[in-house]
């Protein structure tokens, strides 16, 4: 699964590496947890950056709180499932971030451990959005990650991993006109093992309110 990451690259590398405006009072985020917004490429029109709610609520749900438990969906399975296959079929996004956050055992409790591309740049997550309206008019605009089998550096910490896209791939990905749900579908593997790298961190990471550089500083 991916419960936590981080985006930290300087605003300008964002707007670079997405071709998106960026505003220029963005913060380093080094905790980023499920309820919280994240920022996400859409492409509806024109491709943009847009925060959104992390946990995503579909657009027939009763009750918001079914977002907290949407907060990834599986690459093998979004066609299937009635709270993500509308949104695999028309609202596909891209979740920016440089780095996750995932606990490997050791003996009766966890270590939390940094994973990220060896060349240091922000990629983006496969990910799906939702509008939901309430009774009172109220929009939440919000999105999951999608997660697929772990490659080989992850595997030995968890069995998944949150799905990083080629860039080559990330406008097929975002165009609302692709409705081959199987091509879309092959694009959800793993990323190479061999692009990537990882060290333990602070368990100060647990504390989803604890947003510091210490999150990602090697132990």
């Amino acid at each position: 699964m991916c419960g936590r990451f981080t985006l930290v690259s300087p605003f300008a590398v964002i707007a670079e590496r997405f071709h998106v405006s960026v505003p220029p009072d963005l913060r380093p985020r080094f905790n980023i947890a499920p309820g919280q917004d994240v920022l996400c490429i859409v492409r509806d029109g024109q491709k943009r950056l847009e925060p959104l709610r992390w946990g995503l609520i579909p657009s027939w749900a009763r009750d918001p709180a079914i977002g907290s438990r949407m907060i990834n969906a599986r690459a093998e399975t979004l066609a299937e499932k009635p709270g993500f296959r509308n949104a695999f079929a028309r609202r596909r996004c891209l979740v920016a971030a440089d780095g996750f956050f995932e606990w490997r055992p050791a003996g009766r409790r966890k270590e939390p451990v940094y994973i990220f591309l060896k060349s240091k740049k922000p990629f983006g997550f496969a990910g799906l959005y939702e509008s939901w309206h309430g009774p009172d008019g109220r929009e939440i605009r919000t999105c999951t990650i999608i997660t697929t089998g772990a490659n080989d550096l992850v595997r030995p910490i968890h069995d998944r991993m949150p799905v990083i896209l080629h860039e080559c791939v990330e406008d097929a990905w975002l165009d609302p006109s692709e409705t081959d749900l199987e091509r879309l579908r092959s694009l959800l593997g793993p990323f190479p093992s061999d692009e990537m790298d990882a060290y333990g961190v602070s368990p100060a990471v647990n504390n989803a309110s604890h947003d510091a550089p210490d999150c990602i500083r090697p132990v």
